[in-house]
């Protein structure tokens, strides 16, 4: 069977992967629409998007346009005459772009939809304490995240999974997906059905992630601390304060904890270490065992050796 032509549209890391897997497949993938380079850090150096890289390393045509209404770039996507559209983490487009193949546009997302809607649905899950969630490839329509499910596969989260390590989990399950779904266009078996709406996807968003957003709340529950705390990291990443172990004005972030189920009357963001190797804050039901953790200016490092190199003894809670 002869393969139909695909674009395909994506940025990150996450969307490479099933890009690999249809290049590596021998499907005809004509090209690859993608962000345009940035500047970053501190030297503004140019930085190209994940995709490009993999993109430029295979000989792939790229796209890069500022606008996706832009005469050119639409002028240049025809050119390529795409029978498929497959878009992985990349921007919400007009329908000028989903409307223009013939096989329509689909969309991977890294939830079971309807669930976890938005920019941030691998954060999120574990934010919430979720232990299942997963990926869902859709038709693309007017509206964000909400178009025709073709294919659903869960994915379970691990007590001990971080958004990083949920993130690579479910960019495999995607990447399959990907494929199986691009096969079922070609072959003609393609059965859609519409997202269920209940209260439950209302109270199961995923906006996007600020710093404020990543702030502890130690007058809280230790799974919800620790839910919190997994996922953010490594990225954005948790934070607060602990003034009492590096004066006012300097923030940490927290990468992982452990809970630490124990009665106690201590104020909820004491902060109690045996000078050694353990670092605990104190929460509603219990302590947060702080295992990884950064500085504001400084690396990561664990507990241990922060503590060994903090000089903080008499500023803290003995345990």
């Amino acid at each position: 069977m002869k393969h139909k032509r695909i674009v395909y549209m994506g940025t990150p890391d996450f969307a490479v992967e099933p890009l690999s897997r249809l290049v590596d497949g021998g499907y005809d993938v004509v090209g690859v629409v993608t962000v345009p380079d940035k500047e970053a850090g501190r030297g503004r150096n140019i930085t190209e998007s994940a995709v490009k890289r993999y993109a430029k390393e295979k000989g792939l045509p790229i796209l890069q346009p500022e606008r996706l209404k832009d005469e050119n770039f639409l002028a240049s996507l025809r050119a390529m005459n795409p029978d498929i559209i497959v878009v992985v983490a990349f921007r919400m487009l007009p329908e000028a772009v989903w409307s223009m193949p013939p096989c329509g546009t689909f969309n991977l997302h890294a939830s079971l939809l309807p669930l976890y809607r938005g920019a941030a649905p691998i954060n999120r899950a574990v934010m919430n304490g979720d232990t299942v969630t997963g990926v869902t490839t859709f038709m693309l329509d007017r509206q964000i995240d909400t178009g025709r499910i073709i294919m659903q596969r869960s994915v379970e989260i691990a007590p001990d999974d971080c958004a990083g390590t949920l993130h690579d989990k479910l960019m495999t399950a995607g990447a399959d997906l990907v494929v199986e779904t691009v096969d079922m266009i070609e072959q003609g078996r393609v059965v859609t059905r519409p997202q269920e709406e209940s209260d439950d996807v209302l109270r199961k968003e995923a906006p996007k992630i600020f710093k404020e957003t990543c702030l502890i709340d130690w007058n809280d529950t230790v799974k919800h601390i620790n839910d919190h705390i997994r996922g953010l990291s490594p990225y954005p990443a948790a934070w607060s304060p602990l003034g009492s172990i590096a004066g006012e004005g300097n923030t940490f972030k927290i990468f992982r904890a452990t809970i630490v189920e124990r009665e106690h009357d201590y104020t909820c963001g004491t902060v109690l270490s045996d000078m050694k190797e353990r670092l605990w804050v104190a929460a509603v039901d219990g302590f947060i065992a702080i295992e990884e953790l950064q500085q504001s200016g400084k690396k990561r490092v664990s507990a241990a050796d922060y503590l060994r190199g903090a000089h903080i003894e008499g500023k803290v809670v003995k345990l």
